[in-house]
Parts: structure tokens; C-alpha cells; sequence
């Protein structure tokens, strides 16, 4: 007969790490969305805070030229990622041997990026610059606009057409004419808002209930599932000449709640340990209220936008590999490729260059989460953990508000027991990020972060009662 291992005591160490294994870097993942707190044995309950800081340093573009692709090593960026902590909390009850019933809180998603300094993304104050940029032409200056190109097409387009000049030409002269006051506005707007950077956040919040129904011989097999409310609210600001006409422009989205649901199976064996769990998230239809002031289109507006966050699948693992060992193994896939940002009046003016519209923010990637455990009961009360992960990314070129293309990750953590029931974990994971080059919505590559690293710390309390 084999080694009858004891779930219980081997779960002090599967618990060990998750306060810390939980930092996501694809698109705006964070928490992970775990839900192994509705998966513990009998009434349990826990408290989780998590601290990310990362450094993501990098150089702005210094090509001038149509190619949106090509790269030439700039003036530095100073890291943009500004430190972000945020909790989760989780309850979970019995109500016999078949029924169980859970409430999960997380923040499963968002993004916090301030760049700073002398380069692309923060607004210098030089009109003539933002004049070169926008209108694509080296040779203007406010002065050459001014006194030269604007009398000049104003002559052009007098009415009867004294220049006789064919339709073909007209619409030309009409491009180029509300090109060049495109331009003096952006500029307007590069003096106005000088010194300020290009800024981003977002946060969101889940509340999760779950109700769970065991089944099968010995109450192995158990589905759950249950609704999802969340929360989603966001600020950005894009500043400097990397925006092109855009510099200047603000949104910012109010917070506003929003349904969906989750469902899943597990398995458990409770005699080698083995617990086996996959999870399904549905995508969350929001529509947010959403302020855009565009300074080069003399636009401020209210309005309504539509976001929709995306789905999700997880999979969780554990088996006892001894009495006293546990090996774990995470994945985690989602669709960010499906997923995009699309604010009304920014889509709506670009549509002057993109007759489809642009999008603020994109991803060309589903980003895939893998992450490899071992946990080692060292006492009765004291356990230890170390994992391994490897995050895919969301594709590169990726947006220039979170230039990160995915991780490798390792981290240690350790679990005491305090009581038989009260229990304090702690745990550590560093970062190895993935070079990437930053773009804007054009698809133009507008910088480039290499080298980048970054750590997260977690702590837990948590109680448990069979």
C-alpha cells in the first residue's frame, strides 16, 4: 500500500508563496484572479496584501523619417512604473458534505505608469518641435508657418479660386491648411501643459460568490460556479511629441459596476494530496462614463465608453510527491488579443488618418502564465516554497503605457502556524521582464525598454477550521 499523505499538513506549504505568486505583467494583469481560498478544506478564511515595484527604464526614439518601424536610440526614460499594491480577501464555508459557499474579493486588473524627465513622452514646452513633428516637415517653425505657409494657403483657398487651381488641388490645400492650424493647436497644448508626462492608471475590483456542490463516491469531483460584480475606473494622460497631435490629451473614465460570472470543476484526493482545479471567468461588458479633452481637435467632451474585460481560464495543481513535499503547477491564459480601449472622441479624430478609428490601447497577443512549485514541510507549524513562472507577454511592439513584453520569475515564501487554526505567510518573487519596444496607436514605434527587472512581496493571514 502507498504513503497515505496528509493534505492538511501539506497544504501549510501549498499556501506558502501565494501571497507574492500572484504579479502578472501581460496587459493589465495583476491578481491572477486565484480563487484556491474557495478550494481549502472546510471553513476558511484569509486576508492577502501584495506590493509590486519594478524598474522600467528606457530610451525614447530619436528616428525622424515614414518608416513606423524603424528604431534609433534616443534621450533616456527614467523608470515609468510607478510601485502598486493592492489586497485580496477570501471567505469560504461548508454548509454540509455536498454544499459549500464562498465570497472572494481581488483587484484582478490595472496599470500605473509615470514617465518623467527630458524625452518624448513628457510635454517640453517647444512649440517649433511639436510644429515639425505634426506637420511631418523639418523645415517649419511657428515662424515659417505663420508668415509663409498660412497667408500662402489662405491665398490659395480665397473664394472664387483667384489661383485657379484644379479640385485636386484645393483639396490639398485644404489638407495642408488644417494641417498647419492642427499643429499650432498641439503646440498650444505642448506650452500648456509643459513639465507634465505621459500618465496612466487603472484599477479594478471582483467580488466573487461561489457555490460549490460535491459529488461522487467519496465526494471527490465538486462544481462550482457563481456571479462576478466588478468595478473598473481609469485616468490617462498622453504628453510630448511621441503622441504627434495628441500630446496633451486626457481621459479619464469613472468608476461604474458591471456583472458577469464564473464556473468550474475540481478534483481532489485527499490521500496522496492530489487537488486538480480549472476555472472559467467570463468576459464583463461595461459601459463608463468618460470625459476626453483633445487640444489639437479644440474638443471637451462627456460621454459613454465601452469596455469589455476579458475572459480568462486557470488551472491550478498540487500533488504530494512525499509526506511531507507538495509540487504545485499554475496556468493561466487570456485573451487580451480580443481586448482594446476605445475612447470616442480620440477613435473619432483619428478617423481623419485611420478611416476605421484607432484604438488608445491594444494588444496583439493572448498572454499565457505558467508557474512551477515545490513545498517543503520543515516543522509541524513551518513550511517553506520556492516557484518558478514564465509569462508570454502580450506581443512587441506593445503599447507605450506598460512596455513590458511578459517575465521569468522566481520566488521563495514560507507559512507558520501561529494556532491549529491561525496562520501568517510571507513570500518574495523577483521579476526578469522582457525587453519590448513601446508604440502608440498608429502602430509607430516610439521608444524602446531593455534589461528591466522588478519584485513583488506578499504577506497573508489566514484561518482555518474542519
Amino acid at each position: 500500500m502507498g504513503a497515505n499523505f496528509n493534505l492538511k499538513t501539506l497544504t501549510v506549504a501549498l499556501a506558502a508563496l501565494s501571497a507574492a505568486s500572484i504579479a502578472s505583467a501581460a496587459g493589465l494583469d495583476r491578481s491572477g484572479q486565484d480563487i484556491t481560498a474557495f478550494l481549502q478544506d472546510g471553513t476558511y478564511a484569509e486576508t492577502v496584501y501584495t506590493y509590486l515595484d519594478a524598474d522600467v527604464s528606457g530610451h525614447d526614439n530619436a528616428y525622424v523619417g515614414p518608416d513606423k518601424n524603424t528604431y534609433q536610440q534616443g534621450k533616456k526614460i527614467d523608470d515609468i512604473a510607478e510601485s502598486y499594491d493592492f489586497f485580496r480577501y477570501g471567505v469560504k464555508a461548508d454548509i454540509n458534505d455536498t454544499f459549500s459557499v464562498g465570497v472572494l474579493y481581488d483587484e484582478p486588473f490595472g496599470a500605473a505608469a509615470d514617465y518623467s524627465g527630458d524625452n518624448n513622452f513628457v510635454a517640453q514646452g517647444d512649440r517649433d518641435a511639436v510644429i515639425k513633428n505634426v506637420t511631418g516637415n523639418p523645415a517649419y517653425s511657428e515662424a515659417v508657418i505663420d508668415n509663409v505657409v498660412i497667408p500662402t494657403l489662405q491665398a490659395q483657398l480665397a473664394p472664387g479660386n483667384p489661383k485657379n487651381l484644379t479640385d485636386e488641388q484645393l483639396k490639398e490645400a485644404r489638407a495642408n491648411y488644417l494641417g498647419v492650424l492642427t499643429a499650432k493647436k498641439a503646440a498650444d497644448a505642448e506650452e500648456f501643459t509643459k513639465g507634465e508626462g505621459t500618465n496612466v492608471e487603472v484599477r479594478t475590483e471582483n467580488i466573487t460568490a461561489i457555490l460549490g456542490m460535491k459529488f461522487g463516491e467519496n465526494k471527490n469531483f465538486q462544481v462550482y460556479g457563481g456571479p462576478v460584480a466588478q468595478q473598473v475606473q481609469a485616468d490617462v494622460k498622453l504628453r510630448g511629441l511621441a503622441y504627434s497631435a495628441a500630446t496633451g490629451y486626457t481621459a479619464h473614465i469613472s468608476s461604474d459596476q458591471d456583472y458577469g460570472w464564473l464556473a468550474g470543476v475540481s478534483y481532489s484526493k485527499p490521500e496522496i494530496a492530489l487537488q486538480a482545479a480549472l476555472t472559467y471567468r467570463s468576459e464583463i461588458d461595461h459601459t463608463l462614463p468618460i470625459f476626453e479633452s483633445y487640444p489639437a481637435a479644440s474638443i471637451e467632451k462627456a460621454g459613454e465608453i465601452d469596455i469589455t474585460t476579458p475572459k480568462s481560464v486557470n488551472f491550478d495543481f498540487q500533488t504530494g510527491i512525499n509526506p511531507t513535499t507538495l509540487a504545485t503547477a499554475k496556468v493561466r491564459w487570456v485573451p487580451w488579443s480580443d481586448f482594446a480601449i476605445v475612447p470616442p472622441v480620440y477613435t473619432e479624430v483619428s478617423k481623419a488618418q485611420y478611416p476605421e478609428g484607432l484604438s488608445l490601447v491594444s494588444y496583439d497577443k493572448d498572454q499565457w502564465l505558467v508557474e512551477l512549485g515545490l513545498a517543503k514541510r520543515l516543522t509541524p507549524a513551518l513550511a517553506v516554497t520556492g516557484t518558478v513562472g514564465w509569462d508570454s507577454g502580450a506581443g512587441n511592439p506593445v503599447t507605450s503605457l506598460g512596455p513590458i513584453e511578459g517575465y521569468y520569475s522566481a520566488g521563495l515564501g514560507a507559512k507558520y502556524n501561529l494556532t491549529e487554526n491561525w496562520a501568517i505567510s510571507a513570500g518574495g518573487k523577483y521579476l526578469w521582464f522582457g525587453d519590448a519596444e513601446g508604440q502608440i496607436p498608429t502602430k509607430a514605434v516610439v521608444s524602446n525598454f531593455e534589461d528591466n527587472d522588478g519584485f513583488a512581496l506578499g504577506m497573508k493571514l489566514s484561518y482555518q477550521a474542519k
